[in-house]
């Protein structure tokens, strides 16, 4: 039985299963590849294999838990927050500017970039 997984009553006195906790912190890092890895933390311990085995078992979860869409839509946002946020530390976009700001910004750093494209082009001519 899976940790994340806890059985219940429900009203009419039958046994089902619910998730034990929607209090999962999700983490984003790059680990060299493409694609980033993401960690999932209750109580700072490390639950990504228990996530795994459920998100990867071979009956679909939503089947027999009764609140699994709410929790998978809960895990979606979290991991999509996660990996914008680890882009944003990548990225070399200022912060805190105004949205024409940036854009003069995008247009500074094209700039900066063609200029040896130019100077060859011009030279090689």
């Amino acid at each position: 039985m899976n940790k994340l997984i806890r059985e219940e009553l429900n009203e009419q006195g039958e046994s089902v299963y619910k998730m034990a906790t929607f209090d999962i912190n999700v983490l984003a890092r790059a680990t060299g590849g493409l694609a980033p890895t993401i960690i999932y933390l209750h109580n700072d311990q490390d639950i990504t294999d228990e996530i795994r085995a459920l998100r990867f078992h071979y009956e679909n979860p939503a089947s027999f838990i009764e609140d699994y869409p709410a929790f998978q839509a809960m895990l979606y946002q979290k991991e999509q927050q996660a990996i914008n946020d680890l882009y944003e530390s990548f990225s070399i976009k200022p912060k805190n500017m105004s949205t024409g700001k940036q854009i003069l910004w995008s247009f500074g750093v094209m700039f900066i970039i063609i200029i040896p494209f130019m100077i060859a082009a011009f030279i090689l001519k």
